[in-house]
């Protein structure tokens, strides 16, 4: 089992300062990062496409974006619920899959099969959490 150690700064991609030993190396408990290593500035950030569920009272929104930060920023919200890994095509699928429970646009009721759907997405973690694993995979990649 990995214990958290503190990182001797903070973690240069996410900027957690929480850390774990992986081999030599000390590498950030929260995105994976190694510690030390450095995004290159002169690259772009990759885009990561993400279906997003945010919650409105008892409504979700099932949408899509590769720069969710600033997509959900413009959204009025309660709660970010989960990210799933995908583009157009996974959000499309969701739309087709709820459309009974589709209240307009991209919105649906809260239904309990919709809700059991978002906590088997939200399983694999916070959402934020696996956003910056999968920003890192990407850029070491």
């Amino acid at each position: 089992m990995n214990t958290s150690i503190p990182l001797p700064g903070r973690c240069a991609l996410c900027g957690r300062a929480d850390g774990e030993r992986a081999g030599s190396a000390l590498v950030c408990s929260w995105c994976g990062w190694r510690y030390g290593d450095s995004p290159d500035p002169d690259l772009p950030r990759p885009v990561i496409e993400v279906v997003y569920y945010i919650r409105y009272d008892r409504r979700v929104k099932i949408g899509t974006s590769g720069r969710p930060r600033q997509r959900l920023a413009s959204i009025r919200h309660h709660e970010l619920l989960a990210f799933e890994r995908g583009g157009r095509d996974i959000e499309q699928a969701r739309h087709r899959e709820f459309a009974d429970i589709r209240e307009g646009g991209e919105w649906f009721t809260l239904s309990p099969r919709l809700s059991a759907h978002i906590d088997d997405v939200r399983a694999g973690g916070n959402p934020w959490q696996l956003y910056s694993r999968w920003v890192c995979a990407a850029l070491q990649n």
